[in-house]
């Protein structure tokens, strides 16, 4: 298991950084922190408060860290999340600013909950051999991200395949000065800064990838670009929200891709983050 566990203490304000260090090094899977209350650590196997309330300052402390001012940081709260070095995702509660009818950022956040970004190596290795078009199928926080990222290494090296991923967010492979801080296996190229349908025109393109990756399949436009790049020879590997096949096959959203049987394959994956494989195209 790897973890850019540093970069996550740095953002925490200093008062909590040795509590939550020794309590969640190698366990810690979320930090909840909601305004006048303790932060709650929800750990592999329970849950624990620390001994002091998280004030306005310490929200503001962590948003600023975490985004280090950058433009696309503050573009991504408008989304309602950030995310920090490492790939650690912060989610953001409050008061929304709405303009034109869309949220534009956060007047007064009141509670974060930071999911901590950890790679397993090795733990996709069942599926290394799965051929044509994978779409991993979860409820938040079942693991989806991290078997993508598995996965991508897994059939790089096993299959041979050109991988191009489209990593929006830095979350698939963070990255920060060094390099990336987890390995990205070998035949993987990696874009981000950009939305998934852009990003996957932009691959078709320019890279001649045998296959495209991406997390988190939300929105029109993006089922839109999968199934063109499907149309264009190229196998996929996504990641959607769906507790079921049911949830996958009665949300609209995604109705552009079963109706089209894009994929060939489906890994559900349960919260204690088991999974089975559906075999939809034989």
């Amino acid at each position: 298991m790897k973890c850019a566990w540093q970069q996550l203490i740095a953002i925490l304000p200093q008062w909590m950084r040795q509590d939550v260090d020794r309590q969640g090094r190698e366990t810690l899977q979320e930090l909840r922190l909601r305004r006048n209350s303790p932060p709650r650590l929800i750990l592999k196997g329970g849950v624990r408060d620390l001994n002091r309330s998280i004030l306005e300052n310490d929200i503001v402390f962590i948003l600023n860290a975490a985004s280090a001012y950058s433009p696309w940081a503050a573009a991504t709260m408008s989304q309602g999340y950030l995310t920090a070095a490492g790939g650690h995702r912060i989610g953001i509660c409050g008061t929304a600013v709405v303009k034109l009818g869309q949220i534009s950022g956060f007047q007064r956040p009141e509670s974060l909950c930071i999911r901590v970004a950890r790679d397993f190596p090795g733990v996709a290795a069942p599926l290394a051999n799965v051929t044509g078009s994978i779409l991993i199928l979860g409820p938040p926080g079942s693991g989806k991200t991290t078997i993508l990222r598995d996965l991508v290494r897994q059939i790089s090296a096993v299959q041979k395949k050109q991988i191009s991923v489209v990593d929006e967010r830095s979350e698939i492979f963070p990255s920060y000065v060094q390099g990336f801080c987890f390995d990205t296996g070998s035949n993987v190229d990696i874009l981000t800064g950009c939305g998934k349908a852009q990003g996957i025109e932009v691959l078709l393109r320019n890279m001649s990838p045998s296959v495209i990756a991406t997390d988190e399949i939300t929105a029109e436009e993006d089922c839109k670009a999968l199934l063109h790049a499907g149309w264009c020879g190229v196998d996929l590997i996504a990641t959607a929200h769906g507790g079921s096949l049911q949830d996958l096959y009665c949300r609209p959203v995604y109705k552009l891709l079963t109706e089209n049987d894009l994929f060939d394959t489906i890994v559900v994956m349960r919260s204690d983050k088991t999974w089975k494989v559906e075999r939809v195209n034989q």
